[in-house]
């Protein structure tokens, strides 16, 4: 690896699963914005649901996601109730207006409900809102509170995806990271899911953890292939501890190096590959069939707050504490404390307490850094006749980045910039480049490989 790239190992930049990121929000867009922009959706409209389940039945050391460890259901269920009357009040502003095209459960864990609890929450939602006849339905599952009747009941719901956390299967960095969880177990409700009709399995696993080498991580890459994941995404721990004190649990002094973490990375995708795997953008992979393949292929992949995407909807409303909602105006964020959360939600409040308004800026900033990460290049052409102005102020930044830049991360050839293949682990930084919030920002964000 050239000097100038290994540098950029370490450095610090976001995942940029929105633009502007989150730490950037402010509370100048509340709930009366979010009212406005919920009965601002046209008749047309195909929009994308994703609902937040903020327990755990246990905390994983590693996690950075907003949730919180109960043994207890009662706080669950009260949870419940807090979301059912939020799905009431903005479904009563959608008022039909907006179609249905996808729904994510995520958390924490979804499959910590129960049972009926996961049938009444669909027959809320279906309630709610219209839902297109062929819409898709996600759920993330943890192998370790799942079973024969949860999965009856999300099947019932319509669940037509399965995204099950791995990890690692090396006990030794299961222990360390708080997540016990074998091969055998995931094997399992992998079976079973399919046996449901679910026509679409994805495994997510980490690079860089505590005691993980590349031989072990190898293993468990040969043992999740077994299984033939339709998808599988392979992330970078992200280490916040001063953002999730959790993780303070983790020995800093188990972690791989930044060198080590990017050989493990390159090492772990190839494997994927090699079984024949389509590479999607910076850390997904799926089988050439895959609507995420043929959506890459075509140029319609996308990035979302749950990663990369098939998904083309423009709004995406979401539900429960800390879910972020995205319009073609701006984003908002619901209040993250679920106590104060469920106090708002109570009263027909809508419980939105800070997001940004786009400007034209952001917009045309916003499609570069999703393109570049979707695609690895953009066109100077689109980048024009969609943004005007400002894509043309922006067109001579980025004229700038590829000819000023010794490490040559961003190359123009011909009407396009192109990030060479080389370069692709470094993405993130190439994408930093156009985010004009970053240096002002003080948050601080997980490393770039």
């Amino acid at each position: 690896m050239r000097p100038e790239l290994a540098a950029r190992l370490g450095e610090n930049v976001p995942r940029y699963t929105s633009y502007p990121t989150a730490p950037h929000f402010h509370t100048g867009v509340d709930a009366v914005v979010y009212r406005g922009w919920l009965e601002a959706l046209e008749g047309g409209d195909e929009i994308s649901l994703y609902l937040h389940i903020p327990y755990c039945d246990r905390l994983c050391w590693f996690c950075a996601c907003h949730t919180r460890q109960t043994r207890h259901y009662e706080p669950v269920a009260a949870y419940l109730r807090s979301l059912y009357a939020e799905i009431a009040t903005v479904g009563g502003l959608v008022s039909g207006k907006g179609r249905v095209r996808a729904v994510h459960f995520g958390g924490g864990s979804p499959t910590m409900l129960r049972p009926e609890d996961m049938l009444r929450l669909g027959t809320v939602l279906r309630d709610s809102f219209v839902f297109l006849g062929d819409a898709k339905v996600s759920v993330e599952i943890d192998p370790n509170n799942t079973d024969e009747a949860r999965l009856d009941a999300l099947a019932e719901i319509g669940m037509t995806r399965a995204s099950l956390g791995v990890q690692d299967f090396d006990p030794k960095v299961q222990k360390a990271i708080n997540r016990e969880q074998s091969f055998l177990q995931t094997k399992a409700v992998v079976d079973q899911v399919r046996s449901r009709g679910v026509d679409s399995v994805n495994l997510d696993l980490l690079y860089g953890l505590p005691h993980q080498t590349r031989e072990n991580l190898c293993s468990t890459v040969a043992q999740a292939l077994t299984l033939e994941p339709d998808r599988m995404a392979l992330f970078g721990y992200a280490h916040v501890p001063w953002f999730k004190k959790h993780q303070t649990m983790i020995d800093e002094a188990c972690l791989p190096g930044p060198t080590e973490r990017f050989a493990q990375s390159r090492l772990a995708a190839r494997a994927i590959v090699d079984e024949g795997y389509e590479s999607i953008g910076l850390d997904h992979f799926a089988k050439p069939g895959d609507a995420l393949a043929v959506a890459a292929r075509a140029g319609a992949l996308h990035r979302n707050f749950q990663g990369y995407t098939d998904d083309r909807c423009e709004t995406l409303i979401g539900l429960g504490p800390s879910s972020i909602s995205r319009f073609r105006q701006g984003y908002v964020q619901n209040m993250p404390s679920t106590g104060e959360y469920g106090r708002m939600v109570a009263d027909g409040r809508l419980a939105a307490v800070r997001g940004i308004v786009l400007c034209d800026d952001d917009r045309a900033r916003g499609w570069i850094i999703e393109r570049l990460m979707c695609d690895f290049a953009f066109s100077a052409i689109d980048l024009v006749e969609n943004f005007g102005q400002a894509g043309q102020r922006l067109l001579l930044q980025a004229r700038s980045i590829a000819l000023k830049d010794p490490a040559q991360l961003l190359e123009l050839q011909g009407d396009s910039f192109v990030v060479p293949a080389a370069n692709r682990p470094f993405v993130r930084s190439i994408a930093v480049k156009f985010d004009k919030y970053f240096e002002s920002g003080k948050a601080r964000h997980s490393a770039a490989v």
